[in-house]
């Protein structure tokens, strides 16, 4: 299916994103003299990225329009589940289980990491999640959420409240931005990152990480900056007793 057409009868993106962008700048200009910032009675400029984050109400972008997507297995309490809250804001659309995706997919029937050689994919197709409980793995089936591209990511750790310092045991959002950041689209997966209190201690918590992940080119580049990571952590941790 073509994912790059816009719904009859509905403007472009492009056109609903700058519609938007107006609609938000006069709430936000509202929301500023409401709140008697010291603006003199008049707000001649608004940062608009910078107000939306402030007040709350920063959505999802249109540039890049990069089309994320979510399989759910309904195992996880909905409340907590970071994949389901960036459904409801309109970051991400849910896909049926028999639904395929033909973008890349972060699955652990991957056999290679997701890296920048992924990027045109990304741009042109998207990228998908799985939703399941970590404590589920091994009677999730897999092979329902099929995709064209399955990709794995990389040694991360988390910053979820639930898994919080726990290597590899990423949530859907954390998962979907470091895919992201990953494959050159670091704006966006801010903005993903946004919709969550804990969301900047991800980027912050895995900051050396991104830095040397980012100047790979390739899967196999990755991987071996992967394990040169590891041993030099491993190394250190030794040097300091900790093993």
């Amino acid at each position: 299916f073509d994912l790059s057409m816009p719904p009859k009868g509905r403007p472009a993106a492009g056109a609903r994103h700058r519609q938007g962008r107006r609609r938000k700048e006069g709430r936000i200009r509202k929301q500023l003299l409401h709140d008697g910032d010291d603006t003199g009675g008049a707000v001649e400029h608004i940062d608009l990225d910078e107000e939306e984050t402030r007040l709350g109400t920063k959505g999802p972008r249109d540039d890049p329009h990069i089309h994320l997507a979510m399989w759910d297995f309904r195992q996880c309490d909905p409340k907590k589940c970071s994949g389901r809250k960036l459904c409801r804001l309109g970051f991400v659309r849910e896909l049926a289980l028999s639904q395929r995706f033909p973008g890349i997919v972060l699955s652990p029937m991957g056999e290679k990491s997701v890296s920048m050689e992924d990027k045109e994919i990304v741009l042109k197709r998207g990228i998908a999640v799985i939703d399941c409980s970590w404590a589920k793995l091994d009677s999730t089936p897999f092979s329902k959420a099929r995709g064209s591209h399955p990709r794995l990511l990389p040694f991360l750790v988390a910053a979820n409240p639930i898994n919080y310092g726990r290597p590899c045991k990423l949530s859907c959002a954390e998962a979907l931005a470091a895919a992201l950041i990953l494959t050159g689209f670091r704006e966006l997966a801010e903005s993903l990152l946004l919709q969550f209190k804990w969301g900047r201690g991800f980027a912050t918590l895995n900051s050396d990480l991104f830095e040397r992940y980012s100047q790979c080119q390739t899967s196999q580049q990755l991987v071996d900056t992967q394990k040169d990571w590891l041993e030099r952590e491993q190394r250190r941790k030794k040097v300091d007793g900790w093993v």
